[in-house]
């Protein structure tokens, strides 16, 4: 357990896709002797880089799952999670900078701030976590890391402080000059182990001291101290590490690095920038919501001395059961220790802890506030709070974006039935953006995710991991309903069945509403209808929005206002006020104007120049409307708003298109209406299939 908070970080490293996050935490892993060989991150070699343990990911090349680890550097102990940079499984990113209290972001020198770079960054921001940008790839043709480091100005809207210049370029790049203390870093050695301090070459001295004036004038703009020493010219390397740290963990400045991962260059220094400038957990402000005080904020205290409070964060289901990663902000957790799930009441003796090194585990019998561990035996779910049950303490729980494509799918045998229910049951508990639901109509069982490639690693998954062969049909949209218009409802609901029978009547109107996807408003007066009975008029109108009558998706943005209506003294009762506001929805709905809304993508598509005219071909056929295009040393980036329904199948389409050189990247934007004659052709396939 580590008591010296000071002394610890957690951080994690996020790119887009194929900037090289698992390389660099590859490196780190060895540079900090956890590991002693390097590995390839496609496994080239049959072995893999030691965070893509899943088979998967090894053969694909790219992280599906977070991965967290753990190393030292000097008398500091890091804990690191590498994320995934493709945005299909963008909930991994999310789940780990909600319990980080710093970043890496990594940035290719070639490719500059990309389209994941931007949903990246804004994940950061949402969590309020301070970063440090590492140019990676500097050895590569193309690369540019002062372009780069302008990207972060104008795209991401940082103020990028360059710490380092890098020495040669390309085939060329043998090392950096470090700015602060004014030193050529060279890195020698079988895998760039040894680093050699030397002079700044003769022919950088000019450029190495015009770069440093220009850090030393963006650093000293949040240091009073920093700027007194620099009119006094008495400015030492220690009051630089302070103000650059203080201003990083403000947020106010991005520290810039440079190096090349695969190249084992300008890790180390790295290292040294996440001791130096990235925060301890002492140094963040952390709030819960007090329970029995109306989720009243309430500040935690990094103090092993304190009641402990931790938070579930992932789950695995491993070989042991269920393995649950925690990050303790508050107290003390032991094993053979009870605590309380904040959200189920339930009670749990701790059994196994552990620290996580990738798919290895490694048993410790306490952790303290600041840590990330894991622990198993426990059932609960992800974003679940643990306490030890007197300190009414929940933490808020991440953002999870909505799934945006779905699919149907079956076991190939009646003999896997089982263990295709396992291995949903086990995937929706590990993912919050996977889905599994059943369509009441067809009885399919209708998975859910957030793009092509999620929902294909899940079935390959369930494959390899549960031996079940499934059969899946054509991705289905998830499109939505809406009204354009208002409309005035007037309905009476009458049945007389012998006995008491059923009487209710409402009256009102509906509108859109761009606010939110429904809202209620009662209206009513004079007791027209009793009180007991308007929420049941609610419930009625509501259970209509779950299945709109066009294409059977929700219903959207839609105001129910209820003003008016007539009761019965017998025969009224919440049954009959429930089928009263389903037939008005019924009969008012078509005279609404109703529409069918699809889910749009922001689309990036970034390859050579002389493809730009076939990429935006295959955009514009694809109902896309170009938002714009720009060419930045020999590469074309051009975006789209595109709807979902026509990107099936595009990655094939665009590499045919461009010979391979190009790629995509897209994440949901916003729901719009469809064209009316995509809307006729839909409605006309809903009718055909429901007949079949």
């Amino acid at each position: 357990m580590y008591t010296d908070l000071d002394k610890l970080r957690n951080i994690g490293i996020s790119a887009h896709i194929d900037s090289g996050k698992t390389t660099l935490t590859e490196r780190i892993l060895f540079y900090t002797d956890r590991i002693r060989t390097i590995h390839d991150v496609r496994g080239k070699d049959g072995v893999g880089a030691k965070m893509d343990s899943m088979e998967l990911e090894r053969e694909r090349g790219i992280t599906i799952q977070s991965a967290a680890t753990h190393c030292s550097w000097g008398s500091h102990h890091i804990n690191i999670i590498d994320t995934p940079g493709h945005v299909d499984f963008t909930v991994e990113v999310e789940r780990a900078l909600r319990v980080l209290d710093g970043a890496v972001l990594v940035l290719c020198s070639v490719a500059g701030v990309q389209s994941q770079s931007l949903t990246v960054d804004r994940q950061m921001r949402r969590y309020s976590v301070p970063r440090i940008a590492f140019i990676n790839k500097c050895d590569r043709v193309g690369a540019n890391p002062l372009r780069v480091r302008d990207q972060l100005r104008e795209k991401l809207g940082h103020d990028p402080v360059l710490l380092q210049l890098p020495i040669g370029l390309e085939d060329r790049f043998t090392g950096v000059v470090d700015l602060i203390r004014m030193k050529a870093l060279l890195f020698e050695g079988e895998s760039g182990e040894r680093i050699v301090e030397k002079e700044i070459p003769a022919d950088m001295v000019n450029e190495a001291v015009a770069a440093r004036d220009q850090m030393l004038d963006a650093v000293s703009m949040y240091s009073d101290e920093l700027t007194e020493a620099i009119l006094e010219e008495d400015v030492s390397e220690g009051l630089i590490y302070e103000a650059i740290r203080k201003a990083t963990i403000e947020l106010k400045i991005t520290p810039v690095m440079i190096g090349s991962a695969y190249k084992n260059k300008g890790v180390q220094p790295l290292l040294d920038a996440v001791i130096r400038f990235l925060p301890a957990p002492s140094d963040v402000e952390v709030n819960g919501v007090d329970i029995e005080d109306g989720d009243a904020p309430i500040a935690l205290k990094p103090a092993i001395d304190e009641p402990v409070v931790a938070l579930a964060f992932k789950l695995e289901d491993g070989r042991y059961g269920q393995l649950t990663y925690l990050r303790v902000y508050q107290g003390k957790l032991e094993r053979d220790d009870t605590i309380t799930n904040m959200r189920s009441g339930k009670r749990h003796k701790v059994g196994r802890l552990v620290r996580m090194h990738s798919d290895e585990m490694e048993e410790i019998r306490a952790a303290g506030a600041g840590d990330i561990v894991a622990m198993f035996g426990i059932d609960c779910h992800s974003g679940d709070t643990f306490t030890d049950g007197h300190l009414q303490v929940a933490m808020t729980s991440m953002f999870v974006p909505e799934p945006v494509i779905s699919l149907s799918v079956k076991p190939a045998d009646a003999k896997s039935e089982t263990n295709f229910s396992k291995a949903l049951n086990r995937f929706v508990k590990e993912d919050p953006t996977f889905r599994v639901g059943m369509d009441e109509e067809s009885g399919e069982t209708i998975i859910r995710g957030m793009g092509e490639l999620h929902l294909e690693v899940y079935v390959e998954r369930m494959r390899r991991e549960y031996g079940v062969a499934t059969v899946t049909s054509a991705p289905q949209v998830a499109y939505r309903e809406a009204i354009t218009r208002r409309a005035d409802y007037g309905y009476t609901h009458r049945k007389q069945t012998g006995g008491s029978g059923q009487f209710g009547r409402v009256v009102g109107w509906i509108e859109p509403c761009e606010e939110q996807d429904f809202e209620f408003v009662d209206k009513v007066s004079g007791g027209s209808i009793p009180r007991e009975y308007i929420s049941s008029v609610e419930k009625g109108f509501k259970s209509m929005l779950l299945k709109g009558p066009r294409l059977g998706f929700p219903v959207v943005g839609v105001r129910i206002v209820l003003n008016d209506g007539q009761s019965h003294a017998v025969d009224s009762s919440d049954v009959a006020f429930q089928e009263a506001a389903r037939g008005a929805w019924r009969e008012v709905y078509s005279k609404a104007g109703p529409r069918i809304l699809e889910p749009i993508m922001r689309v990036a598509c970034e390859g050579p120049p002389e493809f730009s005219g076939a990429v935006l071909g295959t955009l514009m056929q694809r109902r896309g409307m170009i938002i714009g295009s720009q060419e930045e040393d020999g590469m074309c980036r051009i975006e789209a708003d595109v709807p979902l329904a026509e990107m099936f199948g595009y990655a094939t389409v665009l590499r045919s298109s461009t010979q391979g050189k190009a790629e995509f990247t897209m994440e949901f934007s916003r729901y719009v209406p469809v064209p009316v004659s995509v809307e006729e052709d839909l409605i006309a396939k809903a009718a055909k299939a429901k007949k079949a």
